[in-house]
């Protein structure tokens, strides 16, 4: 398994930014990468491979995969009219030019995809179109440039769709409707100066358009990954062997360009590459019933987030609330009740009552059990019963019910150390608390690496607080039921989790201090 992504440096936001700082686009993107690239850490994500799209390998994959489209008489060319203005003196691809949605009347949109209904766009199609620069009226101009022919692909995607039974019913249905209404040629080249230059014969001061190269990111930063580890070839196991699969997390407004645009450019190159095995989508995030808008202030972001809670917090909050199935909204009651129930009350109590108890009663060290009745016996066997359906719901994608699963474990620890009382039968049936604590140490034992996959820190800290060897990241998933021997050592114990503030004025109003801070 190979987890790869990347920095998306060439798209039109990141000029029209470095435009309106007066600054070079490359001086942006090389600061913010290194910005995305210590959160990602921060946060936990574990990518085998993180590029980004100046790296030397994506672009040469790039100009090599476009040539191979050209020559395989998918990429034309033509003249087509396009939004210039005469004030910046520029024409206004993509991101350069703003205005009304042609199709929902959003007055936000922007010249390649309208963010409220989904929409791919053209520059032309919008209503009212002004420059993003300058807020002027642009002129149409007439300028030459080069097209992936994707009306060539219908059939073959929508068969590729339709027998896909993988596919969300969403994923499936807005992909479907839009070959309803027809795939047409999709300008694959931009004029502006940032970006990877196009390679086709004549097409000199053109750039790859970023949807059309970034899309393309899995494959280089497959490519290299292997290259960094002296395997050249090794990518191809991934890309052109039919028993591999490759999937995709997206939220629901890049569906097309997963479902639609990358099957149809592997396809072009009549090489085999591998087409998207599934594409696992999420319906929106909503910050307390408003759509997420940093020129509005509207929503946290991922910065912000960390200085005021551990990562762990968060990624709990959103994954137990992921909008998996319609949109959500995230509030600040609902992030209190999260962390203050779940994490601290639920899973970090029965932790630290487990441990706490080892050291008071048996002097840290796993107590050897007695004979285990019928109760013991069900919560051992609940170990392996939880080991196998999260591991299932992980495996189709269902991370809010496998979440779900590693809180109901340490809820069930909780009330078999409530039935059990085993701080009032140490001092009547001491082989009895002996093993109570041994049960409920293995259950601990188990949560360390169910936690893994969603709270990998406090999966670690706990770890190291059960004394066991190397990292919890290096464990392997079956190992979990392993159970901890009689007399291993554990060592003191310390709170996993703390309460936040159960005020969601006190909450907003930290938040607005922190950015006050900022801005400052």
């Amino acid at each position: 398994m190979v987890f790869v992504s990347g920095s998306d440096e060439h798209g039109t936001p990141i000029e029209v930014e470095a435009v309106r700082r007066g600054i070079p686009p490359k001086e942006l993107t090389d600061r913010n990468h290194e910005i995305v690239v210590d959160l990602f850490k921060r946060w936990g994500f574990s990518f085998d491979c993180y590029i980004r799209t100046e790296h030397p390998t994506h672009v040469k994959f790039i100009q090599d995969f476009y040539m191979k489209l050209y020559e395989n008489g998918y990429i034309f060319t033509r003249e087509e009219e396009l939004p210039y203005c005469s004030n910046c003196q520029r024409f206004l691809p993509d991101r350069f030019v703003e205005g009304v949605c042609p199709y929902c009347g959003y007055e936000g949109a922007r010249g390649d995809q309208c963010e409220k209904c989904g929409r791919l766009l053209e520059p032309v199609d919008l209503v009212d179109a002004r420059c993003a620069i300058c807020g002027s009226t642009p002129e149409i101009r007439r300028t030459k440039h080069w097209f992936f022919d994707l009306s060539k692909f219908t059939d073959e995607i929508r068969d590729y769709i339709a027998s896909n039974e993988r596919f969300s019913e969403a994923v499936r249905r807005f992909s479907l409707n839009m070959l309803e209404e027809g795939l047409k040629p999709r300008s694959i080249t931009r004029d502006n100066k940032w970006g990877i230059p196009a390679p086709f014969p004549g097409a000199e001061g053109k750039t790859i358009y970023c949807w059309f190269e970034a899309v393309l990111g899995y494959v280089s930063a497959t490519i290299e990954y292997f290259r960094r580890r002296g395997r050249e070839d090794a990518w191809r196991d991934f890309w052109f062997n039919k028993d591999s699969r490759t999937l995709y997390f997206i939220g629901k407004d890049n569906i097309p360009f997963h479902t639609i645009l990358l099957p149809a450019l592997l396809l072009g190159t009549r090489e085999g590459y591998n087409l998207p095995w599934n594409v696992i989508s999420n319906e929106f995030l909503l910050h307390e019933g408003k759509k997420y808008s940093k020129s509005r202030r509207i929503g946290i972001w991922i910065d912000e987030a960390l200085k005021l809670f551990p990562a762990d917090y968060w990624r709990y909050v959103i994954t137990s609330i992921r909008p998996e199935r319609h949109d959500v909204s995230f509030t600040w009651r609902l992030f209190m009740e999260k962390v203050n129930s779940d994490l601290n009350d639920t899973l970090g109590n029965f932790i630290h009552r487990t441990l706490t108890f080892l050291h008071k009663f048996f002097g840290g060290a796993v107590p050897e059990p007695g004979e285990f009745d019928e109760v013991d016996g069900s919560v051992l066997s609940l170990i392996e019963e939880t080991l196998r359906s999260v591991a299932e719901d992980i495996e189709a994608f269902r991370l809010q019910d496998a979440l779900r699963g590693v809180i109901e474990l340490s809820r069930e620890g909780n009330r078999y150390l409530n039935e059990r009382e085993p701080w009032k039968l140490v001092k009547v049936d001491r082989v009895k608390a002996a093993t109570t604590l041994y049960v409920a140490s293995q259950l601990v034992k188990a949560l360390a690496t169910l936690m893994e996959p969603f709270l990998p820190h406090t999966a670690e800290r706990l770890w190291s607080m059960l004394n066991l060897p190397g990292s919890v990241h290096e464990c392997r998933w079956e190992d979990a039921a392993e159970p901890l021997p009689p007399g291993h050592r554990v060592k003191t114990p310390t709170p996993l989790f703390s309460k936040v503030p159960e005020d969601e004025e006190e909450l907003r109003r930290a938040l607005e201090k922190l950015r006050a801070g900022s801005s400052s």
